[in-house]
């Protein structure tokens, strides 16, 4: 005891030595057997092993065996009958498999994985948003890939495409690098932070390392991550421009609001996208090379394509009608970072508050 408050003057915040809440160890079972036998009582018993009572008290009800010796039936504490029954319950512990119980949603989760290519976090999410389903008919998306990882679903891991560990990449800047026009560096903070919409990454993405093939040309808004894909007939200065040109015409007198600025790569390709500050209040903001984290919306996106359009595949193999469809399954994907609303509705919601404005 003198020790112990010793112990407590030197260190203001020290932890008990006295270890609770913890599980009894098959030497402290044989020390309650051993005690038990002598006629000690579990009170006292707890204070010498350094226990709750309470354990103690039903440690020796859960061991206790009932015997017949000399005819007379005598119940005594045996450490071995206790930690057989504690491993025993301890493998009935956790939560069970919610499996059978969610059928009717695990079949709507096939459905939407193998139909509509959603996530496990985009379909719970949007199950959750629209209430499809009672929260007790559901289970989390972390179940969901705790499920394919036991094999107890119709899913395997390779059925998942991003299902892997990405080795981040340092930021790369080069001495001699080609300026196209004003850096990101300079880009305002209220496009940084996502607060204003009409701000968009462009790229492009090419099928075959052709010059004959027809590139895709990308656009992602920022704040509702609305998509928009382009083929166009080169990887150009010219076939860009003329495609941005195109797109304006397409939205008439709303594209100044629309579209606000564009953060681009240096990719020659983009190389006349600065004049477009000429003739309107867009502005260009160009990324530092090896940098593609920093469109990294637009990346994200491009990925999303690939499941359709898979490297090396020719452009020109795919129609306009193709490309329309891989857009609107983009534009319809449900995304947890809008609280699971798809990117055509946030990005209708932004439209339908210019025409208030």
């Amino acid at each position: 005891n003198n020790y112990r408050k010793v112990r407590a003057m030197e260190y203001s915040n020290n932890t008990p030595i006295c270890r609770r809440n913890k599980h009894l160890n098959e030497f402290e079972r044989s020390k309650i057997e051993v005690l038990s036998s002598l006629g000690y009582s579990p009170y006292r018993i707890a204070k010498m092993i350094n226990r709750s009572a309470n354990t103690v008290r039903n440690e020796i009800k859960r061991g206790t065996v009932t015997q017949i010796k000399a005819g007379k039936s005598t119940s005594s504490y045996f450490a071995e009958t206790g930690h057989i029954i504690y491993t025993r319950n301890r493998k009935n512990c956790g939560s069970k498999y919610k499996l059978f119980k969610c059928q009717n949603f695990i079949e709507h989760v096939y459905k939407l994985f193998y139909e509509n290519k959603h996530s496990f976090d985009s379909i719970v999410g949007s199950c959750k948003t629209n209430e499809s389903f009672a929260a007790v008919d559901m289970v989390c998306a972390k179940t969901l890939y705790n499920y394919v990882d036991k094999g107890l679903l119709q899913i395997s891991n390779v059925d998942l495409p991003f299902k892997l560990k990405r080795d981040t990449k340092s930021k790369r800047i080069r001495f001699h690098k080609r300026k196209l026009g004003t850096s990101i560096d300079l880009r305002p903070d209220i496009i940084n932070s996502r607060s204003e919409f009409g701000h968009w990454e462009i790229d492009t993405v090419i099928g075959s390392k052709s010059k004959e093939d027809n590139v895709l040309l990308t656009l992602t808004e920022r704040m509702t991550r609305k998509q928009i894909i382009r083929m166009i007939p080169s990887k150009t200065a010219d076939a860009v421009q003329n495609s941005i040109n195109e797109l304006f015409t397409e939205c008439g007198s709303l594209y100044t609001k629309v579209f606000k600025s564009f953060t681009a790569d240096n990719g020659l390709e983009f190389s006349k996208l600065s004049t477009l500050e000429n003739s309107s209040n867009l502005r260009v903001y160009f990324a530092h090379p090896y940098s593609s984290g920093e469109r990294g919306t637009n990346e994200r996106h491009n990925g999303l394509i690939r499941r359709f359009i898979p490297k090396g595949r020719r452009i020109k193999d795919y129609t306009h009608k193709n490309i329309i469809k891989v857009q609107n399954w983009c534009n319809s994907l449900p995304r947890k970072i809008l609280n699971y609303l798809t990117p055509d509705q946030a990005f209708e919601d932004q439209i339908r508050e210019l025409f208030y404005q």
